[in-house]
């Protein structure tokens, strides 16, 4: 149908409604790149965003992390960036203005990692020969080597986010904001350079922050072994420490004890050695001693006698012997080789007794210089390179890796007989996030940020943050930020930003560069870029000693330090941006997932709490991982989950969305991927939502196909006095509530299952029980403009509430709801994409404003009664189903029985709601039974809460339930409506104490009855089957079988047929079925009715046919084109002739004059033919039954 508005030739614009645009099978994912293509087309974002701009809506900032483009997107990626793209599309539907700027991580390990793979890189030195220069260009070539990939999965994910505009973190104005910020820090004495022991990547020859070692945790097994170190002073007795590092050893200075732990001199009888360790660790030599049941104590004085008991503190400062003699000649060593106490030592492994690396361990370090051992900034024992090889301090195992040394040193140990034990050991061990290689502890000078300083300030900055879940910032990263340890921000590498101090040769004289500005000031030369190969040759002339330069020193910056100052780095603050930067922070909203707890979330607190003391974001979504199917982590090698692409291209973006934000994931929990789940909300959600809209669309064309005009009235829903009218329209506006509630709260999470419960509402219910009124066969046309009107009303609200969530969809509606506004025709000539904003007038839903929800509209009573309905035709389908009743096969009554409804419910179900319970139970009567009646029906029963009143009633407990229990109907009514019943001298509140259950109890074998399960609800049925009863049910099925054939033919609501049947010779089931139920078959298919085949007339066109089973009998039932009927003896020329009229062309009395072969006739409808075969069969009296 083809309808133009007034003067629509001149401004070019039709309204289009045709069913042949809306398929019955619905391509999503195709539909989805077509509006895609549009956005594009249209520039649909931008637009957005200059309509905000226009109207000068408030900012609502965003800050988005930056990820690697060195790989390609994965469903960690695309969750992130859905929840992300919810939020901000929210907010700017909520008309603000949020600026979506893609940002990219460059610099850092990932990139080298690569490169150094790439070039077959090893060691630090071969980049020094290749020059920086050249090694950074070739990681600059590669940092966003995927970013068309990037941007085509995000774009097509349907996320907005501008791609034109991005940052990256190797832009100069980014780096010379990070110079900035590092500069303010440093002025304000938050940094500090020290020889700090720290995670240690040897394949990537460089440091890592605490939180990136706790990136990436395997399980490992590594040799454990037991060593002893002999007294020097007690010839025979030797100490004996335990450790999971033997490649540690060549550098042990001392041994530390807990002081306050009990230790023993104790003689192994078995080797005849004496050995000094903790008295509660004597097991870790006599492992039988940890097996309760074989272990008995009198096998002690087999194994070992106790020489003597002492503590740990009664033994510090004792020596002993080395293990290796490596480092007992430095000069150094006289403080080496005795025994230190502190409070670190557990016994809870091991010997209690626990060796001294100082350079590859935090505490042994510590320990070591807390009494004395080494001194800060002096030399220590550390025979291990930068890439994890030990040097020629220890010649046996020289240029292996430290980790590969372990059973070299272990067998040097055996055959200098210093070994006592070697076992392996299973547990947790940190690897490198990005080479995925074992790290190591070790001691390495870094420049550090002092976070313990304000470790204060960073815990109260995060109670001031909003985070879902909340326990996520309550506990984990409390916990983490409570235990927080000063930063190492240092890297020795390459491609990053430089750390812009310049100092002398000594450190004794230091300047922090904070801008270009400042460089050009103190040096005289003008940088355009500030990587290594541009700054590191740059001198600044001493300010304290003439003739001499200060040269930058030779780290980089961490990128975690680089991503932490993105807030102001983006926005070149605050060189650039400075009033905007400062009006929009901190930020009010970002989203990443649970491993940036350690890692984006943890720097940005600290460096916003340095800067300005305050958190940098209000409002934090923590997702979590999402893993394979099998509860694995999602591998590449292993191809353990599918390609997201081939998902989106299968699925849709808008059902892999729906799935993702409807998952435990959103709860910063896991996810195991299944490809079903994706299908599942297609099959739950979307196709039952476009069904619901589709029908809409078609009985709007239905509608309009009469001559009239669809005009979408808000006034005409609000005055409908249909009881589902009201309901849905308060349904519908329940879910806007509901949605910007938990928006507002960003719980994601909880909105899709509100939008699937709202379309079964929708769908199942709402379109059903109102099918035939929709469809116009009611015989009430207002009536069924207004539910019309009534379905265009919730489908835009919902399109409309829903669109950040499922983007295309809603989209896709929209493009044609909006035809059906007077608005439309404004939307030519850039009408579409200018304030003001209307639906119709503007060319997106995603210009559109969210709707507020109308409270006006919000109907508790119609709702309830609506449930109350539900409640009761599921309950009856189950009583049904229990006696094995076909839906098609009416019954007589269906008896309802509550406890205690509202007289809304009562008044909602027993009035305008009873003809939709009637049809969809196909019941014939519908009995509300009233409180005086209701014994005659049910018994009401009473049961006590143990769990209350066991403490209440104690041993009265049993008399009291068997009192209870025992109540007559009329009794427990009694006491229910009193409050209260005493029982052995107790009063029991009986609305709080007790539960009550109405029980079915009416005699009859012909009823069936189902209940609530709390009891409240009892539905019965009269079973009774009867000749009546039987010939409805059959009728049911006819009717069944013909729309069935209908739809298989592909004919749409107003398409008229004629309907036929043949039965099996001599049977007439059918016949007889049609014949005791004419009305039904006129009321449901206007005014026709199915006729058996042999009253057909010649020629008439079958459109199709099928042989079905209705009361077990093979039936053959057709639907054939309308064909005009004639009298019987009509020449058979003529009826051909006839055939060929459309019956839709004929009115009343109408003449039909022709000739044949020169011979003229004149036939009159009514006399001589009719429209139909019933209209005949009735005018002739040809059956009885019609």
């Amino acid at each position: 149908i083809y309808r133009s508005y007034e003067n629509s030739t001149e401004i070019g614009i039709e309204r289009v409604l045709k069913m042949s645009s809306l398929p019955a099978v619905f391509d999503f994912a195709n539909a989805e790149k077509e509006i895609c293509d549009k956005w594009s087309t249209e520039d649909t974002f931008q637009t957005q965003n200059s309509l905000s701009e226009d109207r000068s809506d408030p900012e609502y900032t965003f800050y988005d992390g930056p990820p690697f483009a060195t790989g390609l997107p994965h469903y960690g990626h695309i969750l992130a960036g859905t929840i992300k793209d919810v939020v901000t599309r929210y907010a700017a539907m909520n008309w603000k203005k949020v600026e979506r700027r893609a940002g990219w991580d460059c610099h850092g390990l990932p990139v080298e990692y690569e490169i150094d793979q790439m070039l077959n890189i090893t060691h630090r030195d071969q980049v020094l020969e290749m020059g920086i220069d050249k090694y950074n260009e070739t990681c600059r070539s590669i940092v966003t080597r995927y970013t068309k990939e990037w941007e085509s999965t995000i774009t097509r994910l349907g996320r907005w986010i501008d791609f034109k505009n991005d940052y990256k973190t190797m832009d100069t104005n980014f780096m010379e904001s990070v110079w900035w910020v590092f500069k303010e820090l440093f002025n304000k004495n938050l940094v500090y350079q020290g020889y700090k022991v720290m995670p240690f990547s040897t394949a990537c020859g460089t440091p890592l922050s605490n939180f990136e070692s706790g990136l990436n945790y395997k399980d490992v097994r590594d040799p454990a072994v037991v060593v002893h170190f002999p007294l020097l002073d007690e010839d025979g007795t030797s100490f004996i420490a335990w450790t999971t590092t033997p490649w540690t050893l060549p550098s042990n200075i001392a041994l530390c004890v807990h002081p306050e732990l009990e230790y023993v001199k104790m003689l192994d009888k078995k080797s005849g050695n004496t050995y000094i360790l903790a008295k509660s660790r004597i097991c870790q030599l006599f492992p039988i001693m940890n097996n309760k049941k074989k272990w008995k104590p009198k096998m002690a004085a087999e194994l070992f006698e106790i020489q003597s008991t002492f503590h740990g503190k009664d033994i510090v400062g004792k020596k002993y012997k080395p293990v290796f003699d490596f480092f007992d000649s430095k000069p150094e060593s006289g403080n080496y080789f005795r025994i230190l106490s502190d409070n670190y030592v557990t016994d809870d492994a091991g010997t209690g007794i626990v060796h001294q690396a100082p350079a590859f361990g935090e505490d042994d370090y510590r320990v070591c210089l807390a009494h004395g051992v080494i001194k800060k900034g002096g030399e220590l024992p550390c025979p291990v390179d930068g890439n994890g090889m030990f040097t020629d301090e220890v010649p046996p195992v020289k240029g292996i890796h430290v980790k590969k040394a372990d059973d070299t040193l272990i067998q040097l140990l055996k055959d200098a007989g210093r070994l006592v034990q070697k076992d392996n050991l299973d547990h947790s061990y940190p690897f490198c996030w990005r080479s995925d290689t074992p790290l190591i502890y070790k001691a390495v000078p870094s420049w550090f940020v002092k976070v313990e300083e304000i470790r204060d300030k960073i815990v109260a900055n995060n109670s001031k943050t909003y985070w879902v879940p909340n326990s996520v910032k309550e506990k984990r990263f409390h916990n983490w930020l409570t235990d927080a340890r000063d930063w190492a921000v240092s890297r020795n590498r390459f491609w990053g930003t430089p750390i812009p101090i310049w100092a002398s040769d000594d450190l004794s004289e230091m300047v922090c560069i904070g801008s270009i500005d400042e460089l050009e000031k103190l040096s005289g030369t003008r940088v355009t870029d500030l990587h290594r190969e541009t700054v590191d040759d740059i001198t600044i002339p001493s300010s304290k000693n003439d003739g001499t330069v200060l040269r930058r020193i030779d780290e980089v910056f961490d990128c975690w330090f680089e991503s932490g100052s993105m807030p102001y780095a983006q926005k070149h603050y605050p060189f650039e941006n400075k009033e905007k930067f400062e009006q929009g922070f901190p930020a009010d909203f970002i989203a990443e997932g649970l491993d940036q707890t350690r890692g984006w979330f943890y720097t940005l607190m600290i460096l916003a709490t340095a800067l300005f003391d305050k958190p940098a974001f209000q409002n934090l979504i923590v997702n979590g991982l999402v893993l394979a199917g099998d509860g694995k982590k999602m591998s590449k090698r292993l191809k353990n989950y599918p390609d997201p692409n081939l998902v989106i291209d299968k699925y849709g973006a808008d059902a892999l969305r729906m799935y993702l934000i409807n998952s435990p994931v959103v709860r910063a929990e896991f996810l195991k991927f299944q490809e079903a789940g994706v299908l599942g909300v297609i099959k739950e959600v979307f196709l039952p939502w476009y069904n619901a809209f589709r029908f809409f669309i078609q009985n709007v064309e239905r509608w309009e196909s009469c001559g009239k005009k669809f005009v979408p009235s808000v006034d005409k829903v609000k005055l409908t006095t249909n009881s589902t009218d009201i309901w849905i329209s308060a349904a519908t506006q329940s879910l806007i509530k509901f949605v910007h509630e938990e928006m507002g709260a960003y719980r994601l999470y909880t909105v899709m299952p509100a939008l699937v419960r709202f379309v079964t509402q929708l769908t199942n219910w709402y379109v059903r029980l109102n099918r035939d009124r929709l469809k116009g066969m009611s015989g009430d046309d207002t009536d069924a403009e207004i539910g019309l009107q009534v379905l265009y009303d919730v489908l835009l609200s919902v399109t409309t509430i829903m669109a950040p969530f499922t983007p295309f969809i809603t989209e896709y509606f929209y493009q044609h709801l909006r035809k059906l506004q007077p608005s439309f025709k404004d939307s030519v000539n850039g009408g579409g994409s200018s304030n003001p904003i209307m639906p119709g007038k503007s060319d997106s839903v995603h210009f559109l404003k969210l709707p507020a929800y109308d409270e006006s509209r919000l109907n508790q009573s119609a709702v309830d009664a609506m449930e109350t309905l539900q409640s009761i035709v599921e309950l009856g389908r189950n009583v049904r189903e229990s006696r094995n009743i076909s839906l098609k096969t009416p019954v007589k009554n269906v008896v309802v029985i509550m406890r205690n409804p509202v007289p809304q419910t009562i008044s909602g179900i027993s009035g305008p709601l009873k003809n939709y319970i009637l049809s969809e139970l196909n019941a014939w009567d519908l009995t509300i039974v009233n409180k005086e009646d209701e014994h005659n029906w049910v018994t009401l029963s009473l049961t006590p809460d143990f769990k209350l009143l066991g403490k209440k009633l104690g041993k009265k407990m049993k008399v009291a339930k068997d009192t209870i229990i025992n109540l007559s109907h009329n009794d427990a009514v009694a006491c229910l409506e009193k409050g209260e019943l005493i029982v052995e001298g107790v009063t029991i509140d009986t609305k709080v104490e007790l539960t009550s259950k109405l029980s079915f109890s009416r005699d009859g074998e012909h009823w069936e009855s189902a209940s609530t399960p709390s009891g409240d609800l009892v539905v019965a049925v009269d079973c009774e089957q009867n000749e009546e009863i039987l010939a409805a049910g059959l009728s049911r099925e006819l009717i069944n079988h013909i729309q069935q054939l209908r739809k298989k033919s592909g004919l749409e609501l107003k398409d008229v047929v004629e309907a036929f049947f043949c039965e099996e010779e001599g049977l007439t089931i059918a016949e007889d079925a049609v014949s005791k139920n004419v009305h039904v078959f006129k009321a449901k298919f206007n005014g026709s009715v199915p006729v058996p085949k042999r009253y057909a007339p010649q020629g008439i066109v079958v459109l199709a046919s099928e042989v079905v089973d209705i009361g077990g009998s093979k039936v053959e039932v057709s639907i054939c084109r309308p064909t005009l009927a004639v009298k019987n003896c009509t020449n058979p020329v003529i009826s051909k002739i006839l055939s060929t009229v459309p019956p839709e062309d004929i009115v009343q009395d109408q003449i039909l004059s022709f000739s044949v072969d020169d011979t003229s006739y004149s036939l009159k409808e009514g006399d001589d033919f009719w429209k139909s075969t019933v209209a005949k069969m009735e005018a002739l009296s040809i059956v009885a039954w019609l």
